[in-house]
């Protein structure tokens, strides 16, 4: 099997992407990039079994309902959402209220912070795949998988506190959180790349994210319930890890 990670970013120059080779109870980085444009994620999703995309598949709902009632000039669609706890409605998707149920981590939202423009261009992304690939469902049922490095990490018991950044400090932290990660799985062959990981957290991410796209790919991430179901459809899910990064290789 080979597990495609992507960092997704507004701009190719920050977006990373990192592919890993499981075989014979055995995971080796086999790729590792920075400054990754459209057409290479999809050739190489077409290449992977499985990949796991840090960014939003999808917007909220309401989010969406929002908006349309506003542009139809229909008060009562807009209303609805009157309030703070209306515009949470607006701002978070079922999966991000899950992944802070989860644990305690709050995703960015899609429609009103920083990951709207990245949410944009992987839209565009999934077009494309599905042009070339066929249509990838937003939930993570087929070989697209939504994940978040962070919450992983958490998950998996690797301490991992104000790791992004381009100082020193930040690339020591990085350097310990891949100390940790091949302490927990020793069948990991990170060796070749672990400069270039100290030195970014893009393509660390896309590490994680690779990683991530192994344990949907095991089954061993945590699905929408039934209420949940429909909203992972049109919003994305974002697969959380479950237990530890041992059994991944098995």
């Amino acid at each position: 099997m080979k597990t495609l990670g992507v960092d997704l970013a507004a701009d190719p120059k920050r977006t990373a992407a990192a592919v890993i080779d499981w075989r014979d109870g055995r995971a080796r980085l086999v790729h590792l990039s920075l400054g990754v444009g459209d057409e290479t994620v999809v050739e190489l999703f077409g290449a992977s079994d499985v990949t796991g995309v840090d960014c939003p598949l999808g917007w909220p709902r309401p989010f969406l309902s929002f908006l349309l009632g506003l542009f139809r000039d229909e008060p009562d669609a807009v209303l609805r959402h009157d309030g703070l706890a209306g515009r949470r409605e607006l701002a978070y998707r079922a999966s991000d209220r899950f992944v802070t149920q989860q644990t305690g981590l709050i995703p960015l939202s899609v429609s009103a912070d920083r990951l709207a423009h990245p949410a944009m261009r992987c839209a565009v992304i999934q077009a494309k795949i599905a042009r070339a690939w066929g249509a990838q469902p937003r939930d993570g049922t087929g070989r697209l998988v939504e994940v978040y490095p962070a919450a992983s990490l958490k998950i998996w018991g690797v301490s991992a506190r104000r790791y992004k950044g381009r100082g020193t400090p930040e690339s020591e932290v990085r350097d310990a959180i891949l100390g940790q990660l091949t302490a927990a799985a020793p069948w990991l062959d990170l060796a070749a790349y672990r400069d270039q990981l100290t030195a970014s957290d893009d393509l660390l991410d896309a590490v994680i994210a690779s990683l991530t796209a192994r344990a949907a790919a095991r089954q061993a991430t945590l699905l929408p319930g039934p209420d949940q179901e429909l909203a992972a459809r049109e919003e994305g899910w974002i697969h959380l890890p479950t237990g530890s990064l041992t059994g991944l290789n098995k």
